[in-house]
C-alpha cells in the first residue's frame, strides 16, 4: 500500500501475535508473568458515549442514533446503572477518582436541557475529579448557545470539542453537516468566552476539495480562539453511505498525492501559528495537549460507558454492544451490555503501548516500555525496528524511537508491523 494519511482513530483492539518470546534473561519471560510489575494500574480516566445525533452524516460509522430522542431517558437509566456497576466492581463505596473525563458521541449536547442536567447529576454522584482534571464535552456548532454552555460550565467542563469539519459551506454540504461557516465561527467564539479551552475537528481530502481550499480552512481556524486542532483525512468506512456512493462512482476520492500535500499543509500552517504537532492528527497550543487521548496512546487503563464503548481495566478489555437500542435493553434487563471481552497478555500490552505510542511525534522510549512490562520486550521487535529504519520510517537514538517525516505517512504500516 502507498502512503495514505491516517484518520487518527484512537479506539480499537488488536490481536497480538502468538509465539514464544525470548528476553535473554532466565525466568524473565512474559509467559511467567500475568501482570506488569506492581500490578495493573487503577484507571483514572473515563469515556462516556452519548449516541444521539440530529442525523447520521454519510461518512460516520460510529454508534449513533438519529431522530430517536425519545430514548434519552432510558439511555440515562442505562448509564446510571452502568456507572454504579463500575463503582461496585472497584470494591469501594467512594466515587471514582478521575484525572480525565470525556463525554463523546454522537452528540452529548443533543440531550435536552433537563436530560443534560440529569447526566451531569449522575456523574457528580459517581465520580470525583482530581485537582486540575481535564473534563471534555463534544458538541456540534449548531447546538452551542448560552444555555448549553452555562450548563457545561457549571458542571465543571473545562474543555469543549466542536465538530466543525470545515469553514466552507459547500464542503460542509458534501459532508452532510447541518451547520454553516457562520454557525461554526459563532460557536467557537461563544464557547471560548464560556469554556475557554476550545478544540475543533477538521476533515480534509473531501471530494472536490483543492489544496487551496484546505489551506483556507486552516488559516480560518488559526485566526479563531482555539487551543487544539485535530485534522483527519476523509476515510470511506465500510457500511457507511459514503462507502456505498464511492463504490457506485458517486464520490471520487481526492488523489493520494494531493491528500499528502494537504497533510503537509496542516503541519506547516498550524506550526507557523505556534500549534505543536504532537500526534499524527493532533495539534495543540503549548499546555493544551489532550490529556485524555494521551491515556489511550500510552496504554494506561480507562473506564468506558455507553454503546460501543471499550474499557481497559485490570488487564482486560471489554467492549459494549454497538447498537444503542441493544445496549439500553441489555443494561436495563441484565445490568451488563458487554459484547466482547478478552484478557490482554503482557506481550499484547507491550505491543499496544509501542504501536500506539509511536504515533506521538515525540516518539517512545522502549526502555520505559520494558520497565513497565517487566521484561525486555524491545528485543522482540528488533527486526521490525531495523526494517522501518531501512525504509526511513523510523529513527533511533539509544532506546528512544520516533517516526521520521516520511514515516508519518506510513504510521499505519509501522503500527501494524509492531502489533503483529
Amino acid at each position: 500500500m502507498g502512503p495514505r494519511v491516517n484518520t487518527g482513530e484512537e479506539h480499537g483492539g488488536h490481536e497480538s501475535q502468538d509465539g514464544v518470546l525470548r528476553s535473554g534473561r532466565s525466568g524473565d519471560s512474559p509467559e511467567r508473568k500475568r501482570s506488569p510489575p506492581g500490578g495493573w494500574p487503577t484507571p483514572r480516566s473515563l469515556y462516556l458515549h452519548v449516541p444521539f445525533c440530529r442525523h447520521r452524516c454519510g461518512y460516520c460509522n460510529f454508534s449513533v442514533l438519529a431522530g430517536r430522542d425519545d430514548l434519552q431517558d432510558r439511555f440515562l437509566d442505562a448509564i446510571e446503572s452502568e456507572v454504579r456497576g463500575v463503582r461496585a466492581r472497584t470494591g469501594s463505596e467512594s466515587p471514582l477518582l478521575l484525572d480525565t473525563l470525556y463525554l463523546g458521541g454522537g452528540t452529548p449536547t443533543q440531550l435536552t436541557d433537563a436530560r443534560l442536567q440529569r447526566l451531569m447529576r449522575i456523574l457528580r454522584e459517581n465520580v470525583t475529579l482530581s485537582p486540575g482534571a481535564e473534563f471534555t464535552c463534544e458538541a456540534n456548532p449548531e447546538d452551542v448557545d448560552v444555555t448549553v454552555l452555562s450548563r457545561l460550565k457549571e458542571a465543571g467542563v473545562n474543555r469543549i470539542s466542536l465538530g466543525v469539519q470545515s469553514f466552507h459551506d459547500s464542503k460542509l454540504q458534501t459532508l452532510q453537516r447541518s451547520h454553516s461557516r457562520d454557525h461554526a465561527i459563532g460557536a467557537i467564539e461563544l464557547a471560548a468566552k464560556w469554556i475557554g479551552n476550545v478544540t475543533i475537528d477538521l476533515i480534509f481530502a473531501v471530494p472536490g476539495e483543492t489544496l487551496a481550499d484546505w489551506r483556507q480552512d486552516l488559516e480560518c481556524a488559526v485566526s479563531l480562539p482555539i487551543r487544539h486542532v485535530s485534522t483527519y483525512s476523509l476515510t470511506y468506512e465500510k457500511g457507511t453511505q459514503f462507502w456505498s456512493r464511492r463504490k457506485r462512482g458517486g464520490l471520487t476520492p481526492v488523489d493520494e498525492a494531493v491528500d499528502i500535500r494537504m497533510y503537509r499543509a496542516s503541519r506547516q500552517v498550524l506550526g507557523d501559528a505556534c500549534f505543536d504537532h504532537y500526534e499524527i492528527s493532533s495539534f495543540a497550543m503549548p499546555g493544551y495537549r489532550s490529556q485524555h487521548n494521551s491515556v489511550y496512546w500510552n496504554g494506561y487503563g480507562w473506564y468506558a460507558l455507553g454503546p460501543g464503548a471499550a474499557r481497559f481495566v485490570e488487564g482486560r478489555r471489554h467492549v459494549n454492544h454497538r447498537s444503542p437500542t441493544t445496549y439500553i435493553k441489555r443494561m436495563l434487563e441484565t445490568g451488563d451490555a458487554t459484547a466482547e471481552h478478552e484478557s490482554i497478555s503482557l506481550e499484547q500490552h507491550a505491543r499496544e503501548i509501542a504501536a500506539f505510542g509511536i504515533r506521538q511525534i515525540d516518539g517512545i522510549d522502549l526502555a520505559e516500555v520494558d520497565r513497565r512490562v517487566g521484561y525486555e520486550f524491545s528485543r522482540t521487535i528488533e527486526s521490525v525496528l531495523e526494517s522501518c529504519e531501512q525504509s526511513k520510517w523510523l529513527c533511533r537514538n539509544g532506546s528512544h524511537v520516533k517516526l521520521t517525516s516520511r514515516g508519518l505517512l506510513f504510521a499505519d504500516s509501522v503500527e501494524s508491523m509492531i502489533l503483529q
